[in-house]
């Protein structure tokens, strides 16, 4: 529910507020939850599902680690991702996908984040509970994890491909959760995807042993 100072800003602003489309995809025996920001504008999907930008690399990246393959989870002719092979495999391995604003306001007509105001933050608690197994918070951007430190009152940003632990959440095997952060699949981002891959494999070698 949006707060009443989130409605008064609401009403004060010409802005178009947006909320997210998408359900949380949480498997219970998820390690792993990756949360972005927001999802891109709708004209920028190429199907429903997190990351559904087909420029993009984040399936490719999963692909590569998982199956040595970039293109496991690329319909090359359909310029689209294979969406039920990838919510087989996710169900499977356990990694979960949302972000951490459930309402926001595009500042600029594009997907970058840095024009994203946040109206809504995500109640990461309710996804918690929803995952007794987790061992990993994820981000990949800079905006998803400023949010997520404010909502979880995390003073320590982590730097790129390092984590720190979320204060006062343990999972059901009282094993503390981390904040782990990832370099972007964007590939705006200034990275090459050889060693984006080593940084994601990395990951969930840690995590999902």
């Amino acid at each position: 529910m949006i707060s009443y100072l989130h409605q008064e800003n609401i009403r004060r602003s010409t802005g178009v507020v947006e909320y997210h489309p998408l359900h949380p995809f949480l498997p219970e025996h998820a390690k792993v939850l990756f949360l972005g920001s927001f999802p891109p504008q709708r004209k920028r999907w190429c199907m429903d599902f997190f990351y559904p930008n087909f420029i993009n690399d984040h399936w490719r990246i999963e692909g590569e680690v998982f199956f040595d393959d970039r293109n496991h989870f690329v319909d090359q002719e359909a310029k689209s991702f294979k969406i039920q092979e990838i919510v087989a495999f996710c169900q499977e391995k356990g990694i979960a996908f949302f972000d951490t604003s459930v309402a926001v306001r595009r500042l600029k007509d594009n997907a970058s984040d840095k024009f994203l105001e946040v109206v809504e933050p995500t109640d990461i608690q309710v996804l918690l509970a929803r995952l007794p197994h987790l061992c990993a918070i994820v981000t990949t951007g800079e905006k998803a994890t400023e949010t997520l430190c404010e909502t979880l009152q995390i003073g320590e940003k982590p730097k790129v491909n390092a984590f720190v632990a979320i204060p006062d959440v343990y999972n059901q095997d009282g094993v503390q959760v981390v904040l782990y952060r990832l370099p972007s699949s964007s590939r705006a981002y200034p990275l090459s995807f050889a060693k984006k891959v080593e940084a994601y494999r990395a990951m969930f070698e840690r995590f999902m042993e």
